[in-house]
């Protein structure tokens, strides 16, 4: 019994011998002997002032503004950079329009007084109020601006835009874009517009892409030569967005709206290699972003060339491709066809104003709980962008812009209260950063 204890202490004397001498040889390890406590990768990452430059890789190929690019560096895209308003991040899209105008700026209203449109069954069109709107105490929108029913051509109001949107971390806002000379049904040509916003978003660090709006005769061709005009036209200013793509090529990336209404087949003369006037390949190439309304979109944009697809509108259950449930199955599609899907988010939608029969598509905004499940159902699917529906499309309700309380004689407007005019510029801050956080878990 004696010599069995005696063979025990042997035994853990030796044991603790090794331990310590194990702890004592791990504490001599450096880090560059491969226990670095830098995540994979991140020690490859340019150290600033000695420190971890952390902000990853921006989807625009070129440098941003007040970034330094080191002389000869083979330039990665950066994901985020600071603007005057804090962090902003070049993977959070938003939607923005640029069609509304006053008298002071304008000579008129313009998209504040929209028409009330009727429905296009008669029968139900005519139990439904016709006219239009008479700013500025009832402008066409369920909610009213902070700043007044203002134009898109004051430089202060371009101002305040590009310094909200920097506060949302938003990095990217992509400008509802109709050709020279050609508006929507309710508005007048402001394409002249497009050099003073690429100006004000890049003193806010922020860029810049095309949403492609629908205009009679838009075609392949028509959209072929629109690119040329964008890119000849805005290419080389500090604002352009591009997209780093996964070989490594940094190209303009353009939303086009509406993409349904022209047949694959047509698209594919643009946007397959062997089409009969192909954009691949040539100085115009870039990412082309269709719109998935139906289930069925998805094979037609795949056969018809597109990059990715986008969901745009902010009434979850709407369509096939805004119905959050749905969004698994479309990111599956498009990874199996090397693909990129590109979420859309909205805080609520309401769009009663101009459409007064159109109530069940209405969603609540819930003090902002709508737009966080909206967002997280964004994430689920691990997206490489999100787009945010929108800043500035008053008339569906779907702004995250200030807005503020009123009340006229004829109209009460719904507001963000018991929160601020900021409430849903900081919950999008909040989700961005978020993203982000999670973007780097994924990546590793």
């Amino acid at each position: 019994m004696a010599r069995l204890r005696r063979k025990a202490c042997i035994a853990l004397f030796l044991f603790t011998l090794f331990i310590f001498g194990t702890m004592m040889g791990l504490r001599t390890l450096k880090p560059s002997d491969g226990f670095s406590d830098l995540a994979p990768g991140l020690e490859l990452l340019p150290m600033i002032g000695g420190k971890m430059d952390r902000r990853s890789v921006s989807r625009d190929g070129t440098a941003s503004p007040g970034q330094a690019r080191p002389p000869g560096s083979n330039a990665k895209a950066v994901l985020s950079n600071t603007g005057p308003e804090g962090t902003i991040f070049y993977d959070v899209h938003i939607f923005y329009y640029m069609w509304y105008g006053n008298p002071h700026m304008d000579g008129k209203y313009i998209h504040w007084d929209h028409i009330l449109v009727p429905h296009w069954d008669p029968k139900i069109a005519s139990s439904y109020p016709r006219g239009k709107h008479m700013p500025p105490e009832d402008i066409g929108s369920s909610f009213y601006p902070e700043l007044n029913s203002y134009s898109s051509r004051d430089p202060d109001v371009l101002e305040s835009h590009m310094e909200q949107i920097g506060a949302s971390a938003a990095g990217v806002l992509v400008l509802s874009w109709y050709p020279p000379g050609v508006a929507d049904d309710n508005g007048e040509p402001a394409e002249d517009l497009v050099p003073a916003v690429l100006d004000a978003a890049y003193r806010h660090n922020l860029k810049v892409a095309f949403h492609i709006q629908p205009y009679r005769g838009r075609n392949d061709q028509s959209v072929h030569d629109n690119i040329k005009y964008i890119i000849d036209r805005y290419g080389d200013h500090g604002a352009f967005y591009k997209f780093t793509t996964s070989t490594g090529k940094s190209l303009p990336l353009f939303y086009i709206y509406d993409s349904y209404l022209t047949p694959p087949e047509s698209w594919s003369e643009f946007l397959t290699p062997t089409g009969s006037h192909s954009v691949r390949g040539s100085a115009y190439d870039s990412v082309f972003i269709a719109l998935i309304v139906e289930e069925r979109h998805k094979h037609d944009i795949l056969a018809g060339g597109f990059d990715g697809m986008y969901t745009y509108f902010a009434s979850n259950g709407f369509s096939f491709g805004s119905s959050h449930q749905n969004w698994k199955a479309i990111k599956a599609f498009c990874d199996g066809n090397n693909l990129l899907f590109i979420p859309s988010v909205g805080p609520g939608y309401i769009d009663t104003s101009i459409r007064p029969w159109n109530n069940h598509n209405t969603r609540n905004r819930v003090n902002g709980r709508y737009y966080e499940t909206a967002l997280q159902a964004a994430l689920n699917v691990r997206p490489e962008i999100v787009t945010i529906t929108s800043f500035n499309e008053w008339h569906e309700g779907t702004q995250i812009e200030r807005a503020v309380p009123k009340k006229t004689v004829t109209r009460v407007y719904l507001d963000y209260q018991p929160h601020g005019p900021d409430h849903y510029l900081e919950l999008t801050r909040r989700w961005a950063e978020q993203f982000n956080k999670e973007k780097e878990q994924w990546l590793m």
